[in-house]
């Protein structure tokens, strides 16, 4: 049977944003996380991290590094009563010049690659899932999956290259009020979205 699943953002979404952090040490929930964590904790809804961590293909670090990360993100969230399911990287980038992450591809963030093999892989129901992130190509590659979406409103967005694809269903203003929309709409079919166009 199909479950329902809640997609994160890792920086800047769930955890502070520090760029090409791969230090456990380092990694500090969000402001509103905590209590999302708990809320989404006692919902029906798996829970996954989705992030490019084009560092890999940079040659900043190595792409094991990512599961001392994946530890640490289990470790955060079971101290906030909730459980991860899992959490898919992409490594790739085309200006990269580690081979074979030296590419583009279909994983990175605004395509819907991670979201689609997660889905494949944990049975989730995507239509009836969300993605919750602080920029657009979180909200497009959540759009392209079939999600609705949920694009935090902290200033991490600076381009606002608009389309079709990114426009949130629901803007919010921290990690725990996007969670609050998810609950609220728990179990509803994807229908208008709350707000016309990406906020500015």
């Amino acid at each position: 049977m199909l479950r329902p699943a809640v997609f994160l953002d890792k920086d800047g979404t769930l955890l502070d944003d520090v760029p090409y952090n791969i230090d456990p040490a380092l990694m500090r929930l969000a402001p509103g996380a905590r209590d999302a964590l708990a809320l989404l904790g006692a919902s029906p809804f798996a829970l996954f991290v989705i992030s490019n961590q084009p560092g890999v293909a940079l040659g900043l670090f190595a792409r094991s590094a990512l599961k001392d990360v994946e530890a640490q993100l289990h470790h955060l969230l079971a101290g906030c009563g909730a459980t991860l399911s899992g959490a898919y990287w992409c490594p790739h980038h085309p200006d990269g010049k580690v081979p074979p992450y030296d590419v583009g591809c279909d994983c990175r963030k605004p395509g819907a690659g991670l979201l689609l093999r997660a889905a494949r892989a944990h049975q989730i129901d995507l239509a009836h899932s969300w993605f919750i992130g602080d920029i657009l190509d979180d909200v497009e590659a959540g759009n392209r999956a079939g999600c609705r979406t949920v694009l935090l409103d902290n200033g991490h967005e600076t381009e606002w290259i608009e389309g079709a694809l990114r426009v949130p269903f629901a803007r919010a203003a921290n990690l725990h009020e996007a969670a609050q929309i998810v609950v609220l709409h728990d179990g509803g079919t994807p229908t208008t979205p709350l707000y016309a166009q990406a906020p500015r």
